[in-house]
């Protein structure tokens, strides 16, 4: 594809994270007595801020428990995230093969900066990714374009050059918000039909869909002459022969 920003979202699209985030949610929940969800609601709301993963799974709407929930979560993410997220199989290859054509790269992402950085530095070298906005990088999170258009604007890129991969919906409006061209990627607990439902420019079931040329143009199909048109140029023809001839016999 044709662009020379590739800006990312992380968990479900270039690492899966959900091991961890199920331990995380499950231990806060459990703890207060939120026994109900399941496994696949849980990773139902990865890419959501934690509030509002928290108010869904728990029913919870009040603003200090909310905050309460989001600061155990922190804690037992101290312990059990980077630990128990992997990048996909792809992830690496991709990444260094967009970087090797020369362009840049990020990720954008509700997840807070430290801890992505935590696991990239264990597989890339220092400074690899040329910005990485985590959750407290901005004011509003996904999807508020806030994140995607301040990276944009610090690599000195433009919309028009610029694209965001995510798996979820969340992502897919993130980018229709900013006005930048959306891949989707179905890595995640969103389907492909789920995300077809935005603008976007191609729906992947790899990351390694990106390296992939856009196709030339078709070749514009011959025009079709008219049967009176060639009698008219074979007439011309045998004119002009009938024509030489006649001055070959001066």
């Amino acid at each position: 594809m044709n662009y020379t920003t590739y800006l990312f979202d992380f968990d479900y699209t270039l690492a899966d994270s959900s091991r961890g985030i199920v331990t995380c949610f499950r231990n806060v929940l459990n703890r207060h007595g939120y026994t109900r969800p399941t496994d696949n609601d849980i990773k139902r709301t990865i890419g959501k801020t934690l509030e509002e993963s928290f108010s869904i799974l728990s029913g919870v709407t009040d603003t200090r428990q909310l905050a309460e929930f989001k600061k155990e979560y922190i804690k037992e993410a101290d312990t059990h995230m980077t630990v128990n997220t992997v990048l996909f199989l792809e992830t690496k290859s991709v990444l260094a093969a967009l970087k090797d054509s020369g362009a840049r790269i990020g990720i954008i992402s509700t997840k807070f900066r430290y801890r992505i950085k935590e696991l990239l530095d264990q597989h890339f070298p220092e400074d690899f990714l040329d910005i990485i906005i985590g959750g407290e990088d901005v004011q509003t999170p996904k999807p508020s374009p806030e994140g995607l258009l301040l990276a944009i604007r610090q690599l000195h890129a433009t919309k028009a050059e610029t694209l965001y991969i995510g798996d979820s919906t969340v992502d897919a409006e993130t980018a229709q918000k900013a006005g930048v061209d959306f891949a989707g990627i179905t890595h995640g607990m969103t389907t492909a039909e789920e995300l077809k439902k935005y603008p976007h420019k191609k729906i992947m079931s790899s990351l390694e869909e990106l390296l992939e040329r856009e196709p030339l143009p078709a070749a514009a199909p011959p025009k079709n002459i008219s049967v009176r048109r060639i009698a008219l140029l074979l007439l011309l023809f045998a004119a002009f022969a009938a024509l030489f001839y006649f001055l070959l016999l001066i």
